[in-house]
């Protein structure tokens, strides 16, 4: 079974088109269990009906044209159970539906079960029988995997609009084509999409039309003269200690990427239009597929073969590509996985929203965006990436959604939200020279997160009173290289001058997890529970002693520097990081640099930290709640697994005790507690981590306006009445609406879009 639903599988995903593969699925499964009718019915969400799409058994004419209501038959209720329903008899069942058109009236046997891809029903698959009777459980198990199979697929038809072309009578709203994702960076977006993609990574290419059609095939037939010369010589370098047997591989290579076998089919390619690394893309992921479908297990290998072929040719292709790709005024960066880098390359001024295939809100580049005041979706799995390519879209940051191609109507729609959010902007700058001050008169400290040296404008534009956390991996991450201590002493020094007298909080390298250095790459199966942040450091000392050197004598004569250490998850690391500082301190001492010793604090962002707060708080001046990260490990959600990104949220019960018990524990010891995750400037929490008691709050530059006017807006005495109350609540749900109910009777409803996070 286990052969047979692998072969099914690879069949579908090598069709031609979603319909032919739909097609082949009834087929190969009335096949494999040996059933006389196998059907697929999607769901027609806008008209709430089942509609029949593919058939092996049934009418064939029906397909397209019969429509069951969701609350009807026994596709509706399979639908509405949302579970597999195996019946012997299926005339004789109460919500057995007579539908003369389908030609069903002999079958007897029935199992159907629900196509379902995250949490929402798309369709039923079916399978029926003349024969009165029960399938086995291995043939309802096989069923039910095969569609979770086929859930992503249809998943990703409904997105790109293809499941709506293929119905004969619809109502869908045409015009603009839209697609949901995470929303990750609140604003509204409006421009061109400019997709990139990894170099070297064939599966990557994006499809493109050929600019000229003669100079793409001169630039295939060098790159395929160029790879048949490297196996030339390897194929005479290896010749004497390979068996005769293998020798002739290296021929068999050269003449595939003769002109007139591969090289054909991707000049053809060229010839209709494809730019040639994207035609050489199509060609080899359709022998690929092709191999990978067959029983023979030698020709399933030789997909490997074909692989290398492929990238041995992209590499040459490649080698003049320009490495940056062609930005816009107003561009809407695009990509798979997107990175700090590909963000930090696009010129400034000319990007006004993010879109990732990958990724959450809570993703690094998620966090870079919001810093840079960029709408950003992220987590956009079922969006054709590489189609979008000089499109016209919107961006919507607050809930997640895009627009291809949007409508006149659609786009004075969102222009209206810019402008009004513009106005809102515009009316917050007198809490600009303003105190973060209750109406009585409790104040708190709003300073800002950062990590890029544009920011710092933004930032005391904004009022910021400091910086709660600098990020200092971001230099790092935008470099082929270490910086040298002198480099990172120039770029600190920098800081420390723009915000002087106002304290800076420099965060220790913090690399792993979702930061990667492709110089210093960390590859793990579980990356957020392995080697990263204090982890690397306290293993590689002379990394961590030239940047604390640095910070040390960037701060000489503003002395306003503060040195912060994260994922901290045992006093231990706190005293060999304390040991190392004292070092370095020494060494700079000695150079004659006239420095005092800054104070030195621990983020607070495992578990483990918090039932040792006041253990640490002891060691050092100050705690750090990073509420990003301690969400993610305290409900054990992957907040870059678009799967659960559901389930992230820093307002869960659990989270809040959490960040309470390490306000007690710092304060217990006299020690500064402040919190600086994303959860600082999310309007719907300030309140709460306001009545925690909390002594500072950094957040991004563009939130500080917007949290300065909620604070200002209550008095302590109200935040800490509605701490209280949320905290016998049980759910996030329900203490979010709570909090955007306080809100609204506050007159500050205009927040509440803006802090849309799900």
């Amino acid at each position: 079974m286990l052969k047979t639903l692998r072969r099914i599988i690879q069949e579908v995903a090598s069709a031609e088109d979603f319909k032919e593969a739909l097609n082949i699925m009834v087929k190969r499964v009335a096949k494999a269990l040996d059933t006389q009718a196998c059907s697929i019915f999607l769901l027609d969400r806008g008209r709430s009906e089942y509609v029949l799409m593919a058939t092996q058994g049934l009418n064939p004419h029906a397909v397209g044209k019969v429509r069951i209501p969701v609350d009807q038959g026994l596709i509706g209720l399979v639908g509405e159970r949302e579970e597999p329903i195996n019946i012997d008899e299926a005339h004789k069942h109460p919500h057995f539906l007579q539908v003369p058109e389908v030609g069903e009236d002999n079958y007897k046997a029935f199992l159907g079960t629900p196509i379902i891809y995250h949490r929402q029903v798309l369709g039923v698959l079916i399978v029926q029988q003349e024969e009165p009777r029960r399938y086995d459980e291995s043939e309802e198990a096989f069923l039910v995997t095969l569609a979770a199979q086929l859930a992503s697929i249809i998943a990703h038809a409904e997105a790109t609009g293809v499941v709506a072309n293929l119905y004969e009578t619809h109502d869908i709203k045409q015009g603009n084509l839209t697609y949901s994702g995470i929303p990750s960076s609140p604003g509204v977006g409006m421009g061109c999409g400019v997709v990139v993609y990894q170099l070297l990574d064939l599966d990557g290419v994006p499809d493109r039309p050929a600019e000229d059609i003669q100079t793409e095939i001169e630039l295939l037939e060098a790159a395929l003269a160029s790879s048949r010369e490297d196996f030339r010589i390897l194929g005479e370098r290896l010749h004497p200690n390979l068996p005769l047997a293998e020798q002739s591989l290296f021929e068999v290579y050269q003449r595939m990427l003769d002109a007139s076998d591969l090289g054909a089919e991707i000049i053809q390619l060229i010839r209709e239009g494809h730019w040639a690394q994207g035609a050489l893309r199509k060609v080899i992921q359709s022998h690929v597929r092709h191999l990978e479908s067959l029983e023979d297990e030698y020709l399933r290998e030789r997909a490997i073969d074909i692989k290398d072929l492929g990238h041995r040719v992209l590499g040459y292709l490649q080698r003049n590509e320009k490495a940056l790709p062609k930005y816009t005024d107003k561009t809407i960066l695009i990509g798979e996985q997107l990175t700090a880098s590909d963000i930090a390359e696009v010129p400034e001024g000319c990007l006004v929203a993010v879109i990732s295939a990958k990724g959450s809100s809570s993703s690094h580049v998620a966090i870079l965006a919001r810093a840079m005041n960029v709408p950003t979706v992220m987590g956009v799995s079922d969006i054709p990436i590489y189609e979008l390519q000089d499109k016209e879209m919107i961006v919507d940051g607050y809930y997640g959604q895009i627009y291809i191609n949007p409508t006149e109507a659609v786009r004075e729609e969102f222009q209206h939200v810019v402008l009004e959010e513009r106005k809102l902007d515009k009316s917050l700058q007198v809490l600009r020279d303003k105190p973060a001050q209750t109406k009585d008169k409790h104040r708190i400290a709003l300073m800002v997160n950062t990590g890029l040296g544009t920011d710092v404008s933004l930032s005391l534009a904004a009022g910021a009173e400091g910086v709660g956390l600098y990020r200092t991996e971001t230099p790092f991450l935008m470099r082929d290289r270490f910086p040298s201590g002198e480099e990172q002493r120039i770029i600190y020094k920098q800081l420390l001058a723009s915000f002087s007298p106002r304290s800076v909080t420099m965060r220790t390298l913090d690399i792993g997890g979702d930061k990667s250095l492709p110089y210093f790459p960390v590859k793990e199966d579980n990356p957020f529970l392995g080697w990263r942040g204090i982890r690397i450091t306290l293993d590689h000392p002379e990394i961590f002693l030239v940047q604390v050197r640095a910070m040390l004598r960037a701060s000489e004569t503003y002395h306003n520097l503060r040195i912060m250490l994260p994922m901290i998850t045992d006093v231990g690391e706190v005293d060999e990081a304390l040991r190392l500082m004292k070092k370095a301190f020494a060494d700079v001492k000695d150079e004659g640099y006239s420095i005092e010793m800054p104070e030195v604090g621990v983020m607070i962002e495992v578990p483990s930290a918090v039932y040792q707060a006041r253990a640490i708080a002891k060691r050092v001046d100050f705690l750090s709640a990073g509420s990003n990260d301690l969400t993610q490990y305290l409900l054990a959600v992957d907040r870059n697994n678009t799967r659960v990104a559901n389930l992230f949220d820093s307002l869960h019960p659990a989270v809040l005790r959490a960040l309470l018990q390490v306000v007690e524990a710092g304060h217990q010891e006299g020690k500064h507690v402040s919190i600086c995750g994303e959860m600082a400037g999310d309007p719907v929490a300030v309140l709460l981590l306001l009545a925690m008691g909390f002594d500072s709050l950094s957040m991004n530059a563009s939130s500080i306006a917007r949290m300065k006017w909620v604070i200002r807006q209550f008095t302590l005495k109200k935040a800490s009445q509605l701490l209280q109350e949320v905290l016998g609540m049980e759910s996030a749900v329900m203490i979010r609406c709570h909090m955007e109910l306080a809100l609204e009777k506050a007159g500050l409803g205009s927040l509440i879009r803006a802090g849309k996070r799900s």
